[in-house]
């Protein structure tokens, strides 16, 4: 049966209801609609900016395109550092599972060990986390491979080092970030870098681009850069240096090369020395760059300076006699020996034999102030003009502070200190007939200009007495090379402990040139505390320079000056401190 409802019937309709109340109801809908669109306007008009920019914030962003960095190049275009693509694994820590049965393998690959992984993975941030930079490609791969959830990859560059531990020292490194750390890459860094381009893009939370929101700005790499250093030569002289600290059991080494025409770096070379491929574990004895930043007093090295200086006042002339017997010579309450006694000695042979009685007698007849003035118109006391990390000045005092012993033992290489780079440089002064010629770590093929601390003529005497001191008869019969002549200085000095002198501590070194008539090339060798038994200078540090000078002339096409002889040194080495 149908029930007939009768609606009009209920007492609710019958109500009377208040207007007011219906009409509160339609204008609290109207200020909501009108509250609605005054957001809409708020959002889309007045703080359109805002919004625009959270957003960005939020999806947005810009990716840094890196500039291809520049390769170091050596004089013959050799490269001793490039660039080359490597892979960086990076990951999204709460998108990895931490029990993913493949995070072994990805532990092995990336050389750690799989608690150190899982860490890597757990860190604060769970949106990104580096797990490695600049992994091998071939490992890249296998990464990839792997298809481990969470895991990404980003395409970076890597340095590379062909010439390792031979040029580490002159080339240096750079970090993660490709910037340099150390040596030429550090020297020439904003050079090397180039520009980072750019690009706007919009990404998903797994970051990858969804859209590029404006135009890619490209990156602009950097030029190549082409050092003055051969590769050859610098191979060769960092060999023989490493050979000789190891027969020696010495603690370090260090050997420069100058081309003196251009002054050009050929070598710059120490030992112990590291691979800047793999720099795990570096101490500060492999990184320090000994050539230009340790200083120490030059011994006997300094005596042509004086012999030099005493020939441009005109107080001798090289045949002058000066008599050295009994080979000690008291001045203000100290004594300064010789290793033997020589008698009479003409100055020729006071710098053959390195007479310390000789060299001072000739000292003491000048003024504190001319001492001074000769050794800092030759580069003592000053800074190198290279633009490299870490070079020293070393120390030359005023010559106002200096007393009588003072001035004496300065002669012959105590008082002062100087880099091994340093010494190098000096000793143009006697290859470029008395010019002290500027130095350059770049290419060049222009004869450069000096500034003329001695006169041509008396330089050219020095030069026969360091010829006299690398000879028969001399204190470095072993510097002598197959083929050329050679001229140099022997020096041997004790290392400063404390406020004195240690005893069984020295520093060898051999400063010389080659060919003696028309030197194209200085070599500075030195050898820290050798301790077989053998620590003269001639004995320990004229070999390398012997085996360096022969090698370094082939390789530049010097035609031999000397006929070669066969010739057998059984010489015993006499040298003064």
């Amino acid at each position: 049966m149908t029930r007939n409802i009768s609606y009009g019937a209920s007492p609710l309709l019958a109500s009377k209801t208040p207007v007011w109340r219906s009409k509160f109801i339609v204008a609290a809908l109207a200020f909501a609609f009108a509250g609605l669109a005054g957001r809409a306007a708020y959002v889309q008009v007045f703080g359109n900016e805002f919004f625009q920019r959270q957003g960005e914030v939020r999806f947005a962003r810009t990716l840094e395109l890196p500039a291809n960095r520049g390769r170091v190049l050596d004089r013959n275009g050799l490269i001793l550092a490039s660039s080359v693509v490597a892979q960086s694994i990076w990951a999204i820590p709460e998108d990895v599972d931490k029990n993913d049965p493949q995070l072994p393998k990805l532990a092995k690959l990336l050389e750690m060990s799989l608690p150190e992984l899982r860490k890597r993975l757990g860190p604060e941030d769970k949106t990104f986390v580096w797990v490695k930079r600049q992994v091998d490609e071939p490992v890249a791969k296998e990464i990839a491979a792997l298809g481990i959830k969470g895991v990404y990859q980003r395409r970076e560059y890597k340095r590379q080092y062909p010439e390792g531990e031979a040029a580490a020292h002159v080339v240096g490194f750079t970090n993660v970030e490709d910037r340099g750390q150390e040596g030429v890459e550090l020297a020439f860094n904003e050079q090397l870098s180039g520009r980072s381009g750019s690009r706007r893009v919009i990404k998903d939370r797994l970051g990858r681009v969804v859209e590029d929101v404006r135009d890619v700005v490209p990156p602009v790499d950097g030029p190549d850069l082409q050092l003055s250093i051969d590769s050859k030569v610098q191979y060769f002289a960092y060999q023989k240096l490493r050979d000789a600290v190891r027969e020696h059991k010495a603690r370090a080494g260090s050997v420069v090369v100058l081309d003196v025409r251009t002054g050009e770096v050929l070598a710059l070379a120490n030992y112990p020395s590291y691979n800047p491929n793999r720099r795990q574990n570096l101490s500060g004895e492999q990184l320090r760059n000994r050539a230009l930043t340790d200083s120490f007093e030059p011994g006997s090295t300094m005596k042509p300076f004086i012999a030099a200086l005493a020939l441009e006042k005109g107080l001798v002339k090289p045949t002058t006699p000066i008599q050295t017997a009994p080979g000690r010579l008291a001045i203000g309450g100290s004594t300064i020996s010789d290793s033997r006694s020589y008698n009479v000695l003409t100055v020729n042979e006071v710098i053959q034999k390195s007479s310390n009685v000789g060299t001072v007698k000739m000292a003491m007849q000048m003024s504190p102030r001319e001492m001074w003035e000769s050794y800092a118109q030759a580069g003592f006391g000053q800074k190198p003009q290279l633009p490299f990390p870490g070079a020293v000045s070393g120390r030359l005092r005023p010559h106002k502070s200096w007393r009588p012993i003072e001035q004496a033992t300065m002669s012959y290489g105590y008082g002062l200190s100087a880099s091994l780079f340093q010494l190098a440089q000096a000793y143009t002064v006697f290859a470029r007939d008395g010019e002290l010629i500027p130095v350059s770590m770049l290419k060049t093929d222009d004869t450069v200009t000096g500034a003329q601390v001695f006169s041509p003529a008396h330089a050219l005497s020095v030069r026969k007495m360091l010829e006299m001191a690398a000879g028969p008869g001399g204190t470095a019969a072993k510097a002598q090379t197959m083929g050329y002549s050679v001229g140099g200085k022997t020096g041997t000095a004790r290392k400063q402990e404390g406020k004195g002198y240690a005893d069984k501590k020295y520093r060898s070194f051999f400063v010389g040139l080659a060919p003696v008539d028309n030197p194209r090339i200085v070599v500075a060798v030195m050898v820290d505390e050798p301790s077989t038994g053998q620590y003269y200078g001639g004995l320990v540090a004229a070999p390398v320079f012997s085996e360096t000078v022969q090698q370094t002339l082939r390789i530049l096409g010097v035609q031999p000056d000397i006929s070669v002889k066969p010739q057998i040194v059984t010489e015993v080495v006499e040298e003064s401190f």
